[in-house]
Parts: C-alpha cells; sequence; structure tokens
C-alpha cells in the first residue's frame, strides 16, 4: 500500500478514447485491468474525464472546411482540432464499462469550457486556469503522484509537466498508458518529461 501522500490520477480512460471510440487510441483498453489493480494500493485516487460541449472550439467540425488533427491558432497559442469525442453525456464520454470507477474519491471534468481545450488534469490549454485539482490534492497533503492512462503524449504528459511545476514527485507508469503518437508526439514527448526529472516506468 502507497503512503497517504501518494495518489493516483488516471486519466481519460473513456468509451471515446478506447477501440471503436470516436478518437481510438491503439490498445487503449489493454490497460485496464493494470490501472484497475494499481488503484488498489493507493488510498487516495482521482480519475479525470474529457468532458465537452457539442459546440467545442477544439472539434474540427465546428471549423468549416478544416481537416480533424490539422492545427489552428487560438487566443491561447496552437491548438490540434480533433475529431468529434467526449461530448457532455454521450456513451463516448462515460468511462470504459471495465474501469472500477467506484475506487476513485474524485472525478474530475475538464474541457467542459467551449472556447478553451483542457489536456492536463491541473490546467485548461491557456496554461492559468485551474481545474482545482491542485488544491484537491494540497488539502489532502499528497506530495508524490503516479500517472497512467490516455493519451501518453497528450493528456497524460500535458498533467504531468503541470504536476511537476506545482511542485510534486511525479511517476508516469508507461505500461498503464497509450499513445495517439500524432506526427512523432510520443517520442518528443517523452524526451520533454525525461528532461524535467518526472520518473517514466514500465
Amino acid at each position: 500500500m502507497h503512503p497517504s501522500s501518494d495518489a493516483m490520477i488516471v486519466i481519460d480512460v473513456q468509451n471515446d478514447f478506447c477501440p471503436g471510440g470516436a478518437l481510438a487510441v491503439a490498445e487503449g483498453d489493454a490497460i485496464l485491468p493494470g490501472i484497475n489493480a494499481l488503484m488498489a494500493e493507493f488510498s487516495a485516487v482521482v480519475l479525470t474525464q474529457d468532458w465537452h460541449p457539442q459546440d467545442h472550439s477544439s472539434f474540427a467540425a465546428n471549423h468549416p472546411g478544416a481537416d480533424p488533427f490539422s492545427q489552428i491558432q487560438m487566443g491561447y497559442g496552437p491548438q490540434v482540432l480533433w475529431p468529434t469525442h467526449c461530448v457532455q453525456g454521450s456513451t463516448g464520454a462515460a468511462f470504459h464499462p471495465d474501469l472500477q470507477v467506484d475506487r476513485a474519491d474524485l472525478i474530475l471534468r475538464k474541457g467542459y469550457r467551449r472556447a478553451i481545450d483542457s489536456y492536463s488534469a491541473f490546467f485548461e490549454n491557456d496554461r492559468k486556469t485551474q481545474t482545482g485539482l491542485h488544491g484537491y490534492l494540497r488539502d489532502r497533503g499528497v506530495s508524490r503522484l503516479v500517472l497512467a492512462g490516455l493519451a501518453t503524449d497528450f493528456c497524460v504528459a500535458y498533467s504531468a509537466l503541470d504536476a511537476v511545476r506545482l511542485g510534486y514527485a511525479v511517476t508516469v507508469r508507461l505500461d498503464l498508458c497509450r499513445a495517439i503518437d500524432l506526427d512523432g508526439s510520443l517520442t518528443a514527448m517523452l524526451a520533454r518529461l525525461a528532461v524535467e526529472g518526472i520518473g517514466l516506468e514500465g
């Protein structure tokens, strides 16, 4: 059992990110048994959930003529345009049915503001708007985090980078993550995580 100063953050294990979903990550469902087993070792477990309105600005469908996975400039910087995914209340936005949701102390929804995307569990993509997770963990006396989930090179990585910036010791369980790997994004992001002193295990 991990000490109470440790928490596990499970990132976006939702139907739309698993095989058959709108933004499926290859083998996204293969990590579920390991995540469920590891959650049992922590006294603090947080699940994050992508939770977009239908008219979200990061959806390619809301930019006439734009292709999914193309990039545009938003007021906060470059933004990838995604296929429509994890729409609030949809089956795609629901957690994968095999995820042991009852183990979580907190379910944090992100990406619900129409005009801004949110990869990180801590900050939206403007790097300023907080989700409230840091305050929750701080109040629980958490100082070390273990991250798992989807996708390695986007929401998991951005969460890990923000966590280190906020002063946490961070480990990413690569065996319990899967990546989108958009134009080499996985290799680039793993290098960035290593430079920031984030532990990469599995």
